[in-house]
């Protein structure tokens, strides 16, 4: 990913000298294995620790792969130049590329999905402040982006809340999915590596065995993974078009906070735009794009082909890189947005009345009209106030057909807004606990 939406800890994570220090790593822990089980001296495994302060330089695996055309082999070479070639010589026993590869591949997932939970605690933390806040906070629901019934801006923040915790529980089980290792040799039968090796490597990089490899890592797993990605991304675009709706002129009911000297428009000075959030739009679109990919990754010819290389390569940093900016980018909007309840008050109030239809049309069935002939009085009423303006209380109030079946004050009593928000607490104890 560009600079401009990316955070140096998870860059960090897909730089090359954090995959060629894995690289190692595996290599090194494989050859203790190794020696433990008798198959190589421990005088060259020892050698090969020698070498663990060492930084690989990038360059020169570059400048051996220009020739070898393989990069593992490049990087090995490159280690035999510090630990010397007789040394070198039992690194990478038994073992195939995707060994080192697949397993580098998965810890650097791991460690990506960490830095991505963090930043959905993050995110969980600042909308169930927000949704305290203003827990009784009341604004106009809308269908279609039409006025509905009272809800209020804390039951907002609650769902989207309930809708990244669901989020963070997914990755927390696609973390676990996507937790394995395989050091099983060239179509993982482990015919020239003892499973042991496998067993400890992992062990050692926080890694569970893989049950069954080939000489790959099964990639259905993958597919997990970068799906469960996609889905936190699309939740994240739900709570950015909600911002970007409560901030349009027509609405503003809240907006993102706007920094002083900030800027909106080169054109137009009054501008203030919802910037952060149409960016997080953008970005859930490119965390999703390595959805379909990772998907067709699961296809692979016989024990392996490497048709997926060139797309894990892109998209596993790509992915969690563009999702981990996008999740603290959110949690900065939650945490700073401006709210209107005034506004919000306003606009619930813009059609008279008109949104306590649903209460008077129950109350007329319970009165003994039937839904038809209520459903027939409330419309004909609430069409007075989207056509003329009119007070929906008023009309109801001096339609004969309606008095004829609810008292004044029974029509009154149907536009107390305290109705609409009574269950808020047994809500919010569902959410939160």
């Amino acid at each position: 990913m560009i600079p401009r939406y990316s955070r140096p800890d998870m860059v960090a994570i897909w730089s090359p000298e954090t995959k060629f220090r894995i690289w190692y790593e595996i290599e090194a822990h494989a050859c203790d294995a190794q020696a433990d089980l008798g198959v190589i001296p421990r005088a060259n495994a020892d050698a090969v620790w020698r070498a663990k302060d060492v930084q690989f330089d990038v360059a020169r695996i570059d400048e051996i792969e220009a020739v070898t055309k393989h990069d593992v082999i490049a990087f090995l070479t490159h280690l035999a130049e510090h630990v010397g070639a007789d040394d070198a010589r039992f690194v990478h026993q038994g073992m195939t590329s995707s060994d080192v590869l697949d397993t580098t591949l998965n810890v650097q997932l791991v460690r990506a999905s960490d830095l991505l939970l963090a930043g959905m605690d993050r995110v969980l933390t600042a909308l169930k402040t927000r949704a305290m806040e203003h827990k009784d906070t009341v604004r106009i629901g809308r269908s279609h982006g039409i006025h509905a019934e009272p809800t209020t801006m804390g039951l907002t923040f609650a769902r989207f809340y309930a809708e990244m915790a669901r989020g963070r529980d997914r990755l927390v089980a696609a973390r676990e999915e996507i937790r394995t290792g395989a050091i099983s040799g060239a179509v993982g039968t482990f015919a020239n590596i003892d499973p042991a090796v496998e067993e400890h490597v992992c062990a050692k990089m926080g890694l569970l065995p893989e049950p069954i490899s080939t000489q790959v890592i099964p990639r259905d797993r993958h597919a997990m993974f970068f799906a469960t990605l996609g889905v936190i991304a699309s939740s994240i675009e739900n709570i950015a078009i909600e911002v970007r709706h409560m901030q349009r002129t027509e609405v503003l009911e809240a907006e993102e906070f706007f920094s002083a000297g900030q800027k909106g428009s080169s054109a137009m000075p009054h501008k203030r735009n919802p910037v952060l959030t149409e960016n997080l739009t953008g970005l859930a679109r490119l965390v999703r794009m390595a959805v379909i990919p990772a998907m067709e990754n699961v296809a692979l010819w016989h024990e392996r082909d490497i048709s997926h290389s060139s797309v894990e390569r892109a998209i596993g940093p790509d992915a969690t890189i563009t999702l981990d900016f996008a999740l603290h980018r959110l949690a900065g909007v939650v945490e700073k947005l401006v709210i209107y309840p005034d506004n919000m008050l306003a606009n619930m109030n813009k059609f008279r009345g008109l949104v306590m239809s649903q209460r008077v049309l129950l109350a007329l069935t319970q009165a003994g009209v039937s839904r038809e002939d209520s459903y027939r009085l409330v419309q004909r009423n609430a069409m007075k106030v989207w056509e003329q303006g009119a007070d929906f209380k008023t009309e109801l109030l001096g339609d004969a057909e309606v008095t004829a079946a609810l008292s004044p004050a029974e029509i009154e009593e149907k536009f107390d807004l305290a109705y609409h928000t009574k269950h808020v607490d047994t809500i919010f104890k569902r959410v939160f606990g």
